[in-house]
């Protein structure tokens, strides 16, 4: 963890350039934002653009600050281009979700990498399962998986409760984008590490079930 290759060095850069313009342009921030009512008007280009946005220095930080941590552990095991695969499919699949919950909320708005970074830390934690996360608040290890599980319960809550200020949605569907295509490539992962496969799927069942039972 904590090497930045090519490929991590670009796309970190692309936020920071990216980001800094929305920081000192509203209209550029607007065009470009995750926004249902301009999805909806064929605008489906914001389903890309806007995971390159952030609301500030500290929500930048902190996305480029994971990814730094964990796309290398991704790059080590699936190569560069796979790795882009998971970072966008992620992207992709956790604005999807967004879109899913809050299609009716016409003025629903959005920005970050968080769906990426998540989809790209689920899969650092599949292809490594002896992973071990620090902290801030926890000053002991916690097996990589421990994590995945109780960040995707967190995420349920989250969304059931609207809990802050926090797209919760995008970052549970960019977990499972991360999941899903991870396996997708590298279906070793089903023989060789099957018990922690069932394991990270149980919080994708359990929000599955609470949508169909209108729990959520």
């Amino acid at each position: 963890m904590g090497k930045l290759d090519f490929i991590t060095i670009a796309i970190i850069g692309a936020n920071i350039v990216f980001s800094l313009k929305g920081f000192n342009d509203f209209s550029f921030f607007e065009k470009h934002k995750f926004n249902i009512g301009g999805i909806r008007r064929g605008e489906q280009s914001r389903m890309l653009s806007a995971g390159f946005l952030h609301v500030d220095e500290m929500h930048l930080f902190f996305n480029m600050f994971t990814l730094y941590f964990f796309a290398h552990q991704v790059i080590m095991h699936l190569g560069t281009v796979n790795f882009l695969i998971v970072y966008f499919g992620s992207l992709l699949v956790g604005n999807l979700l967004s879109f899913y919950f809050h299609k009716d909320e016409y003025h629903y708005s959005a920005v970050g990498a968080s769906g990426a970074v998540t989809g790209v830390l689920y899969a650092a934690i599949l292809l490594n399962p002896d992973m071990n996360l620090m902290l801030f608040f926890i000053p002991i290890p916690i097996p990589g998986y421990v994590f995945g599980i109780g960040y995707l319960l967190y995420s349920i809550y989250g969304m059931k409760n609207r809990v802050g200020n926090i797209g919760h949605d995008a970052h549970f569907g960019g977990a499972i984008g991360g999941y899903v295509i991870t396996l997708i490539l590298a279906s070793w992962l089903f023989t060789e590490n099957t018990f922690l496969v069932i394991l990270l799927a149980i919080p994708i069942v359990l929000l599955y079930v609470m949508r169909k039972t209108g729990h959520i």
